[in-house]
This record gives structure tokens, C-alpha cells and sequence, in this order.
């Protein structure tokens, strides 16, 4: 019996350890894509609501390239309205504009609204997910799998902190025209308000969140990817499998401080690097424009000079007084 119970406590603790999601985190320098920190950043776990982020950078491109506008009106189908929350809600048949949304993504992170964007930049959902699969392709995105467009939970739904983070990176270098809307932190829609998901919208002491996604499903855990900024300096953080909002809020916050401090590190050792290496590259400017004008009988006179003086230095005692069988020898 005790035998048994012994074994029961060993299974359940492995059975718990086994359900913990694997944490992940990744910070890089936006202007270099350079990563300053990562922590398991190529383990693959489900994206969740952060798969919304190509959701959103295929209807940007789709209204780059005028396939659609911001005005456009798209159709809740059969489909969409079908959906698991988080979602509008809205009734087969109803309509909303696209702005309304891409906003709707942001903030309330709608699941119906998410596959009436496909439906509507990619035929069909099916045919979406195999565009959101060729441009993570295209992106690099080397550990990247959608199953769906709206990071609804599908064990074969994967990605990893390192992809996620280009994926943000790409959002705001190409799509500068919409990126602003990621700063939202109130969606009013149809009387009612919807409070933005990411709450480090804002300015942190010396750091300012713009962006950019939050997500969660049970089998990663909470997820963010955010855009920092200090200074000049850029940053993007994704972190992947926090235990709550709060932990996983406060580790982009905390990475973020540390990121930037890494980051201001290595640009003051770089500008040091440069400024010596520019002064040795202007001495051996200075020299060789020497060496070319001095003669050989010059240089022969200039050689023996500096061997007199290194002798005689030699020659020195602690006193700086020169031996007697040195005198003779040393000039100069």
C-alpha cells in the first residue's frame, strides 16, 4: 500500500512537470535584429493570440497592394460567427469594416473577426492559412507552423520566441502606416468599450510600450510580444509561457530594462573601438607618409639614433646613473 501510494506522488508530479509550458523569451536590438538576450528561443510552443500578428500583416499587405481598403466592408459568415471567444459576437450576416477589425484584433483579440479577415483577403480560410505559411517562409520563420488564423488552440499550431520576434520586426519596419494602430488601448464598438489585452501600452519610467500582442491558451501559457523604446534605442521582446498576465507582463518589463542597459553597454565598447581604431589608422597614415619621404641614408641615421637610446636605457641603473662600460659606447 505504501508502495502504491509512493507511486501515485511520482506519477502526478510527473504528469504535473510534463503540463508546464516551456518559458521562452528573446530580446533583439530593432535596428540590427542583433539578439541581445534569449532564453530557449527556439523551442516550439502554440503561438496562441500572437499568431494574430500575420493575420494582421496579410490584410496590411492586402491594403498596401489595394485589394481591399480600411473602408471596406466585410461579411461575418457562417463560419466566422462560429468561433470560440474571445470574439465580437457578431451575427451571421453582419457586417464591419476593415479598420474596425484590424482593431478589433488588437484590442479585443476577436477570434470571428480574425477568420472574416481571411475569409476576405484570402478566399477562404483555408486558402489564408496557406498564405500565412508561405510569407512565414518568406520572413525566415524557419520553426513556424499555422494551423488557423486565429491562434485557437491545435497541438500542431507552433512557433518559437526567435520567429515571433521577426514577425513584430517586420510589422513595424514595413507597415509603419498601420503599426500605430497596435497602440490602441480602447476599441468602441457598437456602444460598447473593448480595454486593449496588452496593459504595458504606456510609458514604464524611462521606456515607452507601443505595441504590440498578447496571447493564451492553456498549452503555452500567457504569451506577449511588445516594442520598446528608450532613447534612440529599440527593442523587441517576446515572452512566451508566463504563469499569469502579471508574471509574464513583468518578465517584459524586466527584460526590457536589462536589454536596454546590454544594448547601451555595447554601443559605448563599439563607439570606444571605433575611436582608438580610428586614431591607430591615422598614426599608420602618419607613418607610412614618413617612411615615404625619408632616405635611406635617413632612415639609416634615424635607426641607429633609437638603438643609442634604447642602449643607454639599458644601460641605467635603478639610479638612473649609466654603468662606466657603457659610456663609451652610448651617444645621443
Amino acid at each position: 500500500m505504501k508502495f502504491f501510494v509512493i507511486l501515485l506522488i511520482v506519477m502526478s508530479h510527473t504528469w504535473a512537470a510534463s503540463s508546464i509550458p516551456p518559458r521562452a523569451t528573446i530580446v533583439i536590438d530593432y535596428k540590427t535584429s542583433r539578439v541581445i538576450y534569449n532564453y530557449n528561443a527556439d523551442v516550439q510552443t502554440q503561438p496562441a493570440s500572437l499568431t494574430k500578428m500575420m493575420t494582421l500583416l496579410l490584410t496590411f499587405k492586402a491594403i498596401r497592394q489595394k485589394k481591399i481598403s480600411l473602408q471596406t466592408r466585410l461579411t461575418i459568415s457562417r463560419n466566422a460567427a462560429n468561433q470560440h471567444p474571445c470574439k465580437l459576437g457578431l451575427a451571421q450576416g453582419s457586417t464591419i469594416t476593415v479598420k474596425e477589425a484590424i482593431l478589433a484584433l488588437i484590442t479585443k483579440s476577436a477570434n470571428d473577426i480574425a477568420v472574416a479577415l481571411a475569409e476576405l483577403v484570402g478566399g477562404s480560410e483555408k486558402n489564408f492559412v496557406c498564405m500565412m505559411n508561405k510569407e512565414a517562409r518568406r520572413l525566415g520563420m524557419k520553426s513556424t507552423i499555422f494551423i488557423n488564423p486565429s491562434g485557437w488552440k491545435n497541438p500542431r499550431q507552433l512557433s518559437t520566441a526567435r520567429d515571433l520576434s521577426r514577425l513584430a520586426r517586420v510589422i513595424i519596419r514595413e507597415y509603419p502606416s498601420y503599426y500605430h494602430f497596435f497602440s490602441t488601448k480602447l476599441f468602441k464598438y457598437n456602444g460598447t468599450s473593448y480595454v486593449n489585452h496588452n496593459r504595458l501600452l504606456g510609458k514604464h519610467g524611462d521606456i515607452l510600450i507601443d505595441g504590440i500582442k498578447t496571447g493564451y491558451v492553456a498549452a503555452s501559457g500567457y504569451n506577449i510580444a511588445v516594442s520598446a523604446k528608450s532613447k534612440n534605442n529599440h527593442l523587441i521582446i517576446v515572452v512566451l509561457g508566463g504563469a499569469n498576465s502579471k508574471d509574464r507582463d513583468s518578465q517584459a518589463i524586466v527584460l526590457a530594462q536589462k536589454g536596454f542597459t546590454r544594448l547601451n553597454h555595447s554601443l559605448t565598447r563599439s563607439k570606444k573601438s571605433e575611436k582608438y581604431g580610428n586614431k591607430a589608422i591615422k598614426i599608420s597614415s602618419q607613418l607610412e607618409s614618413m617612411q615615404k619621404s625619408i632616405t635611406l641614408d635617413q632612415s639609416e641615421e634615424i635607426l641607429e639614433a633609437y638603438r643609442s637610446r634604447i642602449k643607454k636605457k639599458l644601460c641605467k641603473n635603478k639610479k638612473g646613473e649609466i654603468h662606466e662600460k657603457c659610456k663609451v659606447d652610448t651617444v645621443g
